[in-house]
């Protein structure tokens, strides 16, 4: 089955879509890429998804902006028309607070009407009705996807929000972990956007700044880090409103106690949640990937080997499009696709809401 995935993140900065040619069936699943396009958001339709992220957005502003994230996403889409037999869109998420409520908008009735083909979306509400968190979410998919017999590997995503899959050596579903573990780009890029960027790129600014310790030690003190997996995040939680950062710090010190910050962050919850089950390796994906700043911070804090997907051989840019593909090729099967001790659920979801396409 040829499966279009469609992931957009927290970094709020485009929409990745993967198309996925996927045969079997759990335990073993048989996949290939065939295509990835990358469909940056028009600066008007980023601002007003950060926006409502921030909580400024009106009831008819929100439903608004539903619908003009649905018609993005088609348009994203068309020219895979007659190459894709299912959609699977997790949405564009605007709020996130377990264990009361999750939304991801985009209405998925245009992609259905674009391509003619079944859409699988709103994955969360599944997992939440459950007694989850609503995430992470692609832990399933990860295994089935990167799992290898006889290694113990993380699958870490920095996306705006940072988060990780523990596979065991053994490859039983049950014994993978997965969690968020607090901020990833998220902090970085609003630090750049006081300078007009969207982004640190490379973290070359965070490079020329100087950390302010004293800064990174007192945010590291969140009662976040201290908790037990499973556990979620999102932007709600990690701003510079929330943080109470020095308004006075110049912004490339701010770019590089955030960047510090970050990885400290990561590497904490490897010390204090991973480690102890053992680990051989670690793959980085998503967009922090590529900033080489906070790689080379990961790389001199963590213990054991922390490898970019790319050094792997794959692209770090397909990762959560291709997983969403899986899940919504799992949910289209009626089989399982969130693991239930990954998010806090009672039981094993299968989770997703299927759009038809009109026939006549």
């Amino acid at each position: 089955m040829r499966v279009l995935g469609l992931m957009s993140g927290t970094s709020v900065d485009a929409v990745d879509l993967v198309l996925a040619e996927l045969e079997g069936r759990p335990p073993t699943l048989d996949w290939r890429v065939l295509r990835h396009k990358e469909a940056p958001f028009p600066a008007e339709l980023r601002a007003q998804i950060i926006r409502t992220l921030k909580s400024q957005a009106t009831t008819r502003e929100v439903a608004l902006l539903h619908h003009a994230m649905g018609r993005f996403y088609a348009e994203a889409a068309a020219d895979f028309q007659g190459q894709v037999d299912l959609v699977a869109s997790h949405g564009q998420t605007v709020w996130h607070e377990p264990p009361h409520a999750t939304l991801q908008i985009g209405e998925p009735a245009y992609l259905a009407e674009a391509l003619g083909v079944p859409v699988v979306s709103d994955f969360r509400p599944s997992d939440m009705a459950l007694g989850g968190e609503g995430a992470p979410f692609v832990p399933y998919a990860d295994l089935l996807l990167y799992g290898e017999k006889g290694v113990r590997r993380a699958i870490h995503n920095i996306g705006g929000i940072s988060n990780l899959t523990y596979l065991p050596a053994d490859l039983k579903p049950e014994k993978v972990m997965a969690f968020d573990t607090g901020p990833g780009n998220a902090l970085l890029d609003e630090a750049a956007g006081r300078l007009g960027l969207n982004q640190d790129t490379g973290g070359k600014i965070a490079a020329s700044g100087k950390v302010d310790t004293l800064l990174v030690e007192r945010w590291l003190t969140h009662p976040y880090f201290d908790r037990k997996p499973p556990k979620s995040t999102g932007r709600e939680i990690w701003n510079l409103e929330t943080l109470d950062e020095d308004a006075a710090l110049p912004p490339q010190n701010l770019l590089a106690t955030l960047t510090e910050f970050t990885a400290r962050s990561i590497a904490k919850a490897y010390r204090d949640f991973v480690l102890p089950l053992g680990l051989d390796e670690i793959w980085v994906a998503g967009g922090g990937a590529y900033n080489a700043t906070l790689m080379q911070h990961l790389k001199r804090l963590l213990p054991i080997p922390a490898y970019t997907f790319e050094e792997k051989g794959f692209d770090s840019k397909h990762r959560e499009a291709l997983c969403f593909a899986v899940l919504g090729y799992l949910r289209y099967m009626k089989l399982p696709n969130i693991l239930k001790q990954t998010t806090g659920a009672c039981k094993n979801a299968i989770a997703g809401k299927i759009t038809l396409p009109s026939k006549e």
